[in-house]
């Protein structure tokens, strides 16, 4: 319960903050985490196949 609480609260304070940076920055920020996210699941997906996981 207090992960879910601390979640929430993450969660308000981030959107917060992307309401009050301009519209262009928030993209930005959001194709960087885009990118991130699909390089990891590359790289995650690459290492099941070797049998590694790194």
């Amino acid at each position: 319960m207090l992960f879910l609480v601390a979640a929430l609260m993450l969660l308000g304070v981030t959107l917060g903050t992307v309401a009050h940076v301009p519209l262009p920055v928030s993209a930005v920020v959001a194709a960087f985490i885009g990118v991130w996210l699909v390089v990891f699941a590359v790289r995650e997906r690459h290492g099941r196949r070797r049998g590694t996981t790194h």
